[in-house]
């Protein structure tokens, strides 16, 4: 009985123990730490991302206004030319033998012509004869009337013989312009970016001109074609600069300046965007035509800005309780705990974001984010304390 009695009270003085030093390990063993930065002044820059495609800024397609069959063919891919200069020649045989039958035909006018002037001419001679005899009153009057109706048709038939000259002087310039065509030559100064035929192949002109080469004039001066999303285009301007990157160099940045913001839009998947066309120097042709550029549009930039990370606008302490909080605001440390404080935002660059006005100080510390370190083993082990039986 008095074993029993001995067990009770080493039971519930272990309780006790456990109740003191239990509770008060746990009270001391969780902590909230704070993370925070200061608000810094720094050059800060807004901007808006798209993708593009590379290409020259002028691109020629050289076709051919007369079908036939490829003879010769004096340029391939890569190919610098000049304005004017031959890189093609379709069989020009059937063509001079149409202009030989064109000059025929000229050559055979004009002799018509010169037939009908000499019949102009004597038709002439007998209506003054007829007039002289009639005046003497040698003559009937029908002779006089046949007389000038000879010498009218002979002035229309020089009139009928002048126009086959020059419907003739037409063909035979058509003729011409057609072995002209014959001659395939370069519009511009360029680089040949594209060869569509080979020598043998027959070309027809009947419903559209075929491209044959496509030339690129200027490989020196490129330009990107970006579509923007409609929620950015808003703050896209001509005259913004650019930066943009491209798979083939990923470690060189190139730059640019937006020329044009098309107002044609075009919905892709329900997305609505905008053509923004940017001028882009290549002076060391690094840039080819086709790459997929990735864009960025400096949309606004400040030297000076008074700024903070992003992050602080993400952190909500995990124990706040207060009235929900309206407008854009950062936690600052007071105190050892974070007191909210409303700001006014500017741009930002996604990683930071200016601070236009508000409660913030510059000498204030931001709360960005908040830890819990359970330091119960350390207290003990530092107070010499044993846990409770």
């Amino acid at each position: 009985m008095k074993k029993k009695r001995t067990i009770s009270i080493a039971l519930a003085a272990a309780v006790v123990c456990f109740a003191v030093f239990g509770r008060n390990m746990f009270d001391k063993g969780e902590k909230l730490s704070y993370e925070t930065v200061s608000a810094e002044r720094r050059a800060i820059e807004a901007h808006v991302t798209a993708s593009g495609t590379v290409s020259a800024v002028t691109t020629v397609d050289v076709g051919t206004q007369v079908s036939g069959t490829i003879k010769e063919i004096y340029v391939d891919y890569n190919s610098v030319v000049k304005k004017g200069q031959l890189i093609a020649l379709i069989d020009p045989s059937t063509f001079e033998a149409q202009v030989e039958q064109a000059r025929a035909n000229l050559m055979q006018a004009k002799a018509s012509l010169q037939k009908a002037k000499a019949t102009l001419d004597d038709a002439k001679r007998n209506l003054d004869r007829q007039k002289m005899l009639w005046d003497r009153d040698l003559i009937a009057r029908s002779d006089l009337d046949s007389a000038q109706t000879d010498y009218d048709l002979a002035v229309a038939g020089v009139s009928e013989a002048e126009a086959n000259v020059y419907q003739t002087q037409a063909a035979l310039k058509k003729a011409e312009t057609d072995l002209g065509y014959t001659r395939i030559c370069s519009p511009v100064n360029g680089i040949v970016v594209s060869r569509e035929v080979d020598v043998g192949q027959t070309v027809a002109a009947s419903y559209q001109t075929p491209t044959l080469f496509t030339i690129a004039q200027d490989l020196t001066k490129m330009q990107i074609e970006t579509s923007v999303d409609e929620a950015d285009i808003g703050n896209v301007r001509e005259g913004q600069d650019a930066t943009f990157t491209v798979d083939a160099y990923p470690d060189a940045l190139f730059s640019g300046t937006i020329r044009q913001v098309r107002i044609a839009s075009s919905v892709e998947e329900n997305v609505v965007t905008y053509p923004v066309i940017i001028d882009v120097a290549n002076p060391d042709l690094m840039l080819k035509p086709g790459m997929t550029a990735n864009v960025t549009i400096i949309t606004e930039k400040k030297d000076d800005a008074l700024t903070v990370p992003s992050s602080a606008f993400r952190y909500r302490p995990s124990n706040y309780t207060g009235e929900t909080l309206r407008g854009k605001v950062v936690w600052v440390l007071e105190g050892g705990s974070p007191v909210p404080k409303n700001v006014n935002t500017g741009i930002t660059d996604g990683s930071y974001v200016e601070i236009t006005g508000g409660d913030l100080k510059e000498t204030d510390l931001i709360v960005i984010g908040e830890s819990t370190n359970s330091s119960s083993a350390s207290a003990k082990k530092s107070n010499g304390m044993r846990p409770p039986f």
